[in-house]
């Protein structure tokens, strides 16, 4: 191995790769260091296994920074179109699944095949399986010491990720860097992922695991409207995941359970057509059956005839499906987490370059900065807008 480089980026990812690839095409010798035993593994088993690659919809108030201002450099100077017109010129098909998320037709391969490609085109070397010992900071560059190399470099690119997902090789490697270097490093945590029920409620819940509604899941002001999936463990979903980068522990889960329904309306018409119906039979027309059957044995409704409701117990009916209450135990932790919330302070990098302020020729890009975005692509496009800042000058 060539020992000398212009450029090291330590992450074999999809801001490490677009990094490496943009600064391969200015004429950069570019070496690309990963722990693993192949390139772009988050990228293979993102949107079971068909890469949500980026969200048409994507802007700056789709992610989650201490800075909310910090994103916006990058994701106007390269955008989701930037990306798409690259998907397209690779005749990947893809398509549109909800809410502006695009997948591949295929595969994540197509698109990590595109991605390796375009390093071949630029010259981009890539080492696998290497474990970083050491780095040091060497006159007006980088020493980095691996199990059978020292290597040298004049910019260093660390596009690490964070501590999501630890089966695919996640670590605190950037975290700890950044740190070395004197950045600051904001507490981190797990993003886009399920909640875990507290004793008492798995005990009723897990009855109807597998059981997914339309909801509107909010917390701390904040609120999505899709499905939520009750599970085994605790809740989960579309939902539930993006609210979980805004809940907190100890932190209520206010969830509407009929979204969009004129309930009062609703139990009034049915009341006047079938009065001796019962509440219970009633209800299974709004929500799946069988959490009928566990509202009613948590008493949220007491069953009887429609006839027997009035106005005030219709409006505390109505209330307790749109306002129900959880208040979830914890989250289910890195293991499952999409994304690490957190990271690289902003504060200490410039949004301009991805340069660190205060260390010539050091960058952090990706989701190893506090930037996270929503489900739905928003990371890939963070990943792709900060990896190609930073390769127009690293």
């Amino acid at each position: 191995m060539q020992l000398d480089w212009d450029v090291i980026v330590v992450g074999a990812g999809a801001a490490g790769l677009f990094c490496a690839i943009e600064a391969g095409k200015r004429g950069r010798k570019v070496l690309v260091l990963d722990n693993g035993k192949r390139i772009g593994r988050k990228i293979l088993m993102s949107g079971g296994g068909r890469c949500n690659f980026t969200n048409i919809y994507a802007s700056p108030d789709n992610f989650i920074s201490a800075n909310p201002h910090f994103c916006k450099s990058a994701l106007s100077r390269y955008t989701q179109w930037d990306f798409i017109d690259l998907v397209q010129r690779y005749q990947i098909p893809y398509h549109e699944k909800t809410l502006g998320q695009l997948f591949c037709d295929d595969s994540a391969k197509d698109i990590v095949a595109m991605l390796a490609q375009e390093c071949d085109q630029a010259g981009v070397q890539i080492a696998l399986s290497q474990q970083i010992t050491a780095v040091s900071s060497e006159g007006a560059g980088y020493l980095l010491r691996t199990t059978t190399h020292q290597l040298q470099c004049q910019s260093l690119v660390v596009a690490s990720g964070g501590l999501s997902l630890p089966n695919l090789g996640a670590t605190a490697f950037g975290y700890q860097l950044a740190e070395q270097f004197g950045l600051k490093v904001l507490p981190v945590r797990a993003g886009l992922v399920p909640l875990t029920w507290q004793p008492s409620d798995k005990a009723v819940f897990e009855q109807i695991s597998g059981v997914s509604l339309p909801v509107t899941a909010e917390a701390n002001h904040i609120l999505f409207a899709e499905d939520m999936l009750f599970t085994h463990r605790g809740l989960s979903g579309p939902a539930i995941l993006q609210i979980s980068s805004y809940w907190q522990p100890g932190d209520e889960l206010l969830v509407n359970l009929t979204p969009g329904q004129d309930l009062a309306a609703f139990f009034t018409a049915q009341q006047q057509q079938h009065p001796a119906q019962e509440l219970k039979t009633t209800l299974g027309r709004v929500l799946p059956k069988r959490l009928v059957e566990i509202l009613l044995t948590l008493k949220v409704f007491q069953n009887q005839p429609l006839k027997a409701l009035n106005p005030k117990s219709i409006e505390r009916l109505c209330d307790s499906l749109t306002h129900y209450v959880f208040k979830p135990n914890g989250t289910e932790g890195y293991r499952t987490a999409e994304v690490t919330l957190g990271g690289v302070d902003t504060d200490d990098l410039s949004s301009k370059t991805m340069e660190a302020k205060q260390q010539s020729g050091l960058y952090f890009i990706g989701e190893v900065v506090d930037v996270t975005g929503w489900l739905g692509g928003y990371n890939f496009q963070w990943a792709w807008s900060s990896g190609w800042v930073a390769g127009q000058y690293c």
